[in-house]
């Protein structure tokens, strides 16, 4: 510890520490201009210009390291003076046209300005106007309105570790520009605007909305990846117009591209505003009525067994809720289920069976003080950019060892001390020849392992007979590099381990699981206030749905039924059978977005009743019966749980477009109809139905991790520990990427502008083997089904393997898919 006196305040604080951390511990108000808490400091405006003892200069309170024994003085007459100076030089080049530039009123500049008495210019000088740059996409730039502060800069490569932007030439030619001079192609991730101080940094769809002051905030979290962002919702006559998110919350301001502008799909032209029977536009009565009419002559016909639905990770908890109530008590049906079947359902049983975990272990900001991190099988970047953020802080700011496993190179690449790049398939012989290192090596946590693990002789024994050298040929890597990447994870007071798609979707993902967990549990990864166990998913609410009980096999709560429903593919199955005959899409469009798509859409074909709850006319909804035009996030209340299990209210920020309505409003009257009760019913008065049935839930909590507290785990030992032979090429593996979310932003003009249709990604070396470059059009096929689309040549896939975007209705890449595949072996050729 430091100690310094500020103000004739003594104080102590940690070695390292700023004039300005120890000032603020005191209370004491330092003005700052330059200044972001969440990057490191610059300097560069000398607004926090302080007097130290001794030293005849003033310092700078917010790049200055404390010292034992200084003195310090924050408020003067000569400060006051000094800061004045310092904003009227920075007018000088700065132009006044406050009342066209879209910060005013919002501007650090001109508060600045205010709050330190500049209200007078006393130099001049002959301004050279620089271009602004209009043809970046989403962000305009004004570098005339820069004050070389150097925050967007600090953010794009401290905290999204882009480096897209920089400081570029010198003396008074000095701007921020792109390194090359050339259009920005970047995340386009808006954390550079929401650091801009002044306009210089815009955000182009927001451009000319309207003053800040004119707009209603509403406080809410993201609506896309299971990060649980927390935002604001700018709305102005109906329509929400831009997204911000505050420092001061969980994520620090920081957000993706989708959560800053995939807003526009909220004012898509394309919603659905009024409920359709048979394609004809009809009133709610109607709709409602032949829903119900429908649904009750089925169940009396064929049993409630014929009926079935699924659900949706867009939703809240309190609809999800009501979802599984209308089938299990008002139709009698226990045939609801989700996309969660085709991986995170699976996963997450695995770990809640074994270690009672129902998401992750530990809440996220837990992963910023990790010692060490393995992300396997997952693209962070795509699934969950803001755990990506946190795992770039724990690798550049906290030292954090950082061992990435996945079959392509992904962003976080270029921060890893390890890029393991495996074979598709070989994932379970990866992780148990790095658990067998870390067993050989006496590199676990011994003290975790003798108190927290029942059966680890049993373990090490089962592992024995894996041939670490044999692993790592099968998986594609040198034993040296496995050995390597142990070393970098064991012996570390706190490893946090992320696992994804890739893993979750991958052939034999139960076993996987199950040995990732046992290398997590090894390496003491669990039951510590730092690092966890955290499966990451691509969807908002993927764990309140579960949470809720929209499974088969789950009641809410995670109670058994009496009698288990039909799975996702029994429903389909039972559908092509002609035992399912009506079905319920809540928010979700499988023909679009879940494998064997064109399988699901002839039997969509078959039914007797399609009913679609949506905001938006998908490639399900061509073929449904009755359609109900719904809501999206921002415009209805209620909660959305995290997969690190924080439940968070959303607030109802805009209405519905048309006549569409909020779902759980629609979920209730039907409900009302088929049980003819008049029951009403708000998103609190669900909740309150919740908290009685749902250990530990409730509005604004942190559900309990559900890692035994004390007293030893077993460990899942397989039987069968030899290597998985990985499948023969050429393959396709269809995922997430960062500029889009599901298929809900393929409605949104704003990413649209960014990545407008999708691809595919070939190795060079197979390109060169189809005669086909950038741009040419390849047919990719699995078994009667087949897709075409642009090649886009890269290094990032190995030989064999090709990656394609799964967000795209037009191409589909999805129909090519098995059920509880993410990679299928395909035909690939020039189109």
């Amino acid at each position: 510890m430091v100690s310094l006196t500020i103000d004739g305040k003594d104080i102590s604080v940690a070695k390292g520490s700023t004039i300005l951390d120890a000032a603020a511990q005191l209370g004491i108000t330092i003005p700052t201009l330059c200044w972001l808490k969440k990057v490191s400091p610059t300097g560069a405006c000398r607004v926090c210009a302080v007097e130290v003892e001794g030293v005849d200069r003033p310092m700078t309170a917010c790049n200055t390291p404390v010292k034992e024994g200084i003195k310090v003085t924050t408020q003067s007459e000569k400060l006051s003076r000094i800061r004045q100076k310092i904003m009227e030089l920075m007018l000088v080049n700065h132009p006044l046209d406050c009342p066209v530039c879209d910060a005013g009123g919002e501007c650090d500049l001109q508060n600045s300005c205010y709050g330190l008495g500049a209200s007078r210019q006393e130099y001049s000088a002959l301004l050279e106007r620089r271009e602004i740059r209009y043809n970046w996409p989403l962000i305009e730039s004004d570098p005339n309105r820069c004050i070389l502060c150097e925050k967007c800069v600090k953010v794009d490569h401290e905290v999204v570790g882009c480096d897209a932007i920089a400081v570029v030439n010198r003396g008074e030619a000095t701007i921020i520009d792109t390194i090359d001079g050339k259009p920005l192609n970047c995340e386009f991730c808006g954390n550079c605007v929401g650091a801009c101080p002044t306009g210089t940094l815009i955000s182009k769809p927001f451009k000319f909305r309207g003053r800040p002051w004119a707009f209603t905030v509403t406080k809410s979290v993201c609506a896309f990846c299971s990060t649980g962002c927390q935002i604001e919702y700018h709305t102005r006559n109906g329509r929400v117009e831009r997204v911000t998110s505050d420092d001061d919350n969980f994520n620090s301001g920081n957000l993706c591209i989708n959560g800053r502008f995939g807003y526009s799909y909220i004012n898509s032209s394309d919603r659905l505003t009024q409920p359709l029977v048979r394609g004809e536009k009809v009133d709610w009565n109607a709709a409602m009525g032949t829903a119900a009419t429908g649904l009750k002559e089925i169940v009396a016909n064929y049993g409630p067994d014929a009926v079935a639905g699924f659900g949706s990770p867009r939703v809240t908890n309190e609809e999800s809720y009501l979802f599984q109530k209308l089938f299990r008590n008002a139709l009698g049906s226990g045939n609801i289920d989700s996309e969660a079947r085709l991986g995170f359902a699976q996963a997450q049983k695995a770990l809640r069976e074994r270690l009672g975990l129902r998401g992750a272990s530990a809440t996220i900001d837990a992963i910023d003080r990790a010692g060490a991190i393995l992300v396997f099988g997952c693209d962070l970047n795509a699934e969950a950019t803001g755990i990506e953020y946190r795992v770039i802080k724990a690798a550049t700011k906290n030292d954090a060892k950082l061992v990435l496993a996945n079959m392509r190179d992904v962003k976080l690449k270029k921060f890893a001390n390890s890029h393991l790049k495996y074979r598709p398939g070989s994932e379970l012989a990866l992780i148990n020849a790095l658990t067998r290192v870390v067993l050989d090596e006496g590199l676990q946590d011994n003290d975790f392992a003798s108190a927290r693990i029942a059966n680890l002789a049993e373990l090490t024994a089962a592992l024995g007979t894996v041939s670490v050298a044999d692993a790592a040929a099968a998986v594609g890597l040198s034993e040296a590099e496995l050995r390597a990447a142990a070393r970098l994870l064991g012996k570390k007071k706190s490893v946090a381990v992320l696992f994804g798609a890739d893993l979750m979707r991958s052939s034999g993902a139960d076993e996987a699981v199950n040995a990732l967990a046992n290398l997590a549990i090894v390496l003491g990864a669990l039951g510590k206030e730092t690092g966890g166990l955290f499966p990451v998913y691509e969807k908002t609410n993927i764990r309140g749905l579960l949470d809720m009980g929209v499974a088969p096999d789950m009641l809410p709560g995670y109670a058994a039924p009496a009698v288990a429903g039909k799975d996702l593919w029994q429903i389909v199955e039972g559908i092509e059978q002609g035992s399912v005959k009506a079905l319920y899409l809540l928010g979700c469009d499988p023909v679009a977005s879940f494998p064997e798509g064109e399988r699901i859409r002839a039997a969509l074909g078959k039914l007797e009743l399609l009913i679609v709850q949506d905001p938006f006319p998908g490639e399900s909804a061509k073929q449904a019966h009755i359609v109900l035009p719904s809501s999206v996030a921002a415009e209805k209340s209620g909660t959305f749980t995290t997969i690190d299990g924080r439940v968070q209210s959303i607030a109802k920020a805009a209405n519905p477009p048309g006549e569409a309505r909020e779902d759980w409003d629609i979920l209730t009257e039907l409900c009302n109809r088929l049980t003819g009760e008049s029951r009403p019913a708000s998103p609190a008065s669900i909740m309150a139905e919740i908290t009685a049935l749902v250990p530990g839930y409730g509005a604004d909590v942190v559900l309990p991790a559900g890692f035994p507290s004390a007293g030893p785990v077993s460990l899942a030992v397989s039987k069968d520990v030899r290597p998985v032979q990985s499948q023969q090429a050429p393959l396709l593996l269809a995922g997430a990427i960062l500029y889009h979310s599901g298929t809900t932003t393929t409605w949104s003009k704003n990413n649209l502008e960014i990545v407008p249709a999708g691809y595919v990604e070939i190795h060079p070396d197979d390109a060169a083997r189809l005669g086909v470059s950038d741009g040419s059009s390849l047919r990719i096929s699995a078994g009667a089904v087949s897709v075409n689309a642009p090649a886009r040549v890269s290094g990032k896939v190995q030989a064999g393997l090709l990656f394609a975007p799964s967000h795209f209705r037009a191409m589909n890449v999805n129909a090519l898919l098995g059920k509880g595949a993410g990679v299928v072996p395909v035909k690939v050729e020039k189109a």
